[in-house]
Order: C-alpha cells, then sequence, then structure tokens
C-alpha cells in the first residue's frame, strides 16, 4: 500500500526538509525494503497563485536513478501554504498486469479544479463502483481504484458543506456496493486514508482501515495504517507514519477518526474528531502491528 505526505502552513522547516531531508522523510520511504517497496509512482502536489494546482508525477519508485532526480527538483519546487506528497504502491482489484498498473493517469495525487487528493488503501469494486460517482465519472482516465474513490467523494462534497459527512457517505456507497455484489473478500475496503486539500488553505485528512497485522515501514511500533500528525499554530504535518525521530510531538490518527487543519492569516487551527459514520459501518477493531 502508498505513503501519505499532507503540510499545511509555513513550518520551521520547508516541505523539502520531510520530503526529501529527514530522516525518515517520504523519499526514504519509497525503498526502505523490497517486499514493501514503493514501485508503482509518486506524487507532489502544491498551488500555485491563484489557486492553480502544481502537480509533479512519476511513474516508477521515487528512490530509483531518474526518478530520484526528479523526486527531488519536485520537492524542491514545491511552496507553502500546502504541500500534498504520495508514493504507490499499486493495489491490484481489476487483477492487471503490472505494465498497465503504471503510468501518470495512475499516479497520485490526483487533481479536480483546486482540490487535491490522495489515498492509502484499496477498494475492492472500482468497476462497480464508478456508476455512483455521477457526471464525475466521465473524469475518470486511469485504472487505478483510488481515482474512482477520489471522483465518488467529489460526488458527495457536491452535495454537502461537510467534508466529514462526505466522506461517511462515501463508506455508505462502498459498503452497499459490497452488499449488493455478494461480499467479494472480507470487507468492502482494505484502507481509506485520505487526505483532502480544498484550496490552499484546508486540508482534511481521515484515517479509516479495516486492520492489517503489519507495522509502518520505518515506525515499526505503529500499525501499518495508522496515520500520525504534529504541528502548532504555524503549521500541521500528517502522514502514514512518523516522519523523523526529532520532534517529539507526533501524535496518532487512529482509526475511524479526522484531522482537518485551516490556515488563517498564517494562523494554523487545527483539530481531530470522529467520522460520522453509522453504527454499522464504523471500523473493526484494528489488528495489532507485527
Amino acid at each position: 500500500m502508498c505513503r501519505l505526505l499532507g503540510l499545511l502552513g509555513s513550518p520551521h522547516q520547508p516541505p523539502y526538509h520531510w520530503l526529501v531531508r529527514s530522516d525518515r522523510s517520504l523519499l526514504s520511504l519509497s525503498n526502505v525494503r523490497e517486499e514493501a517497496r514503493q514501485g508503482e509512482g509518486w506524487g507532489i502536489a502544491w498551488y500555485a497563485p491563484n489557486r492553480r494546482v502544481a502537480l509533479v508525477k512519476g511513474i516508477g519508485c521515487a528512490a530509483d536513478p531518474g526518478e530520484r532526480e526528479a523526486f527531488t527538483a519536485a520537492a524542491a519546487r514545491a511552496e507553502p501554504p500546502l504541500v500534498l506528497g504520495h508514493l504507490r504502491k499499486a493495489s491490484n482489484p481489476k487483477r492487471l498486469p503490472r505494465e498497465q498498473l503504471l503510468g501518470m493517469a495512475n499516479s497520485q495525487p490526483f487533481a479536480y479544479g483546486s482540490t487535491l487528493f490522495a489515498h492509502n488503501g484499496s477498494i475492492p469494486l472500482p468497476d462497480a463502483t464508478r456508476a455512483l460517482c455521477g457526471s464525475y465519472e466521465a473524469e475518470i482516465r486511469g485504472v487505478n481504484d483510488s481515482e474512482v474513490l477520489f471522483y465518488l467523494l467529489l460526488n458527495h462534497l457536491d452535495s454537502t458543506p461537510d467534508p466529514a459527512r462526505a466522506f461517511a457517505d462515501t463508506v455508505a456507497d462502498l459498503t452497499h456496493v459490497w452488499d449488493r455484489e455478494g461480499h467479494p473478500g472480507k470487507y468492502p475496503y482494505a484502507g481509506l486514508n485520505v487526505l483532502l486539500a480544498l484550496g490552499p488553505h484546508e486540508l482534511w485528512a481521515f484515517c479509516l482501515y479495516t486492520g492489517e497485522p503489519k507495522s509502518g515501514l520505518r515506525d515499526e511500533t505503529t500499525p501499518y495504517y495508522q496515520m500520525t500528525y504534529a504541528g502548532d499554530s504555524s503549521h500541521v504535518v500528517v502522514a502514514s507514519e512518523t516522519l523523523d525521530t526529532v520532534r517529539k510531538d507526533w501524535k496518532p490518527l487512529t482509526n475511524g477518526n479526522y484531522l482537518v487543519a485551516q490556515d488563517d492569516r498564517g494562523t494554523v487551527r487545527f483539530r481531530t474528531g470522529a467520522i460520522p459514520l453509522a453504527p454499522a459501518l464504523r471500523p473493526v477493531p484494528a489488528l495489532p502491528a507485527a
């Protein structure tokens, strides 16, 4: 599965620190060990003036020759107030040949207008789900199940001003499709860890998963899908796992919870809360880390 990084505000270190320099940077997570290699793409997104999205992607492992140079160059260009980073270890619910999984259309983050999205996890029935994306179905360009999830969430965001409610409605749709298709697999999703940027001053993070008996790639003390965050009034950073061993204020964003951060003229305010899921959709207890 993938690795995520979201940054909002004017941090003590620039985005390059978390993307490349820190001892557990996003780049360092791309090739910790062969069986966990994030080998199917990467991307870095930020906002240029007038809310225009700047988005740079690659199709291989960010640590490989050629890809590494492109990744570090994009990291050096990325600017606050908001940056998303993504490493892709592709899920393959459609059972496609690996070469079909690769390509810029399948690498993340995804962008639509000034909205940015990155996902860690998988949904088992992307073809059956895409019909619920409404008019956004026509925007789907690749074969990545995460892209279907993005447009499904966008469709719900059109119906409610509350992103947490839209996310909960998205989970309900995934469960409905899974029920309708006869419960293929054990759960209606493996992981729905999502970073969502609603313009350059608002960042949402959602942590929801069905439990995996694995630990983080470098942070072996936490479950693989459990997210983490740290910050103060100048910035917040949220990630799939702790991005350094220096700062001591990392906190868990646990299963079934969200974080929302907003930058108000240089002051960052953030809070966490429970995703408003119906009782039947609340996550099963997470399995312990190995």
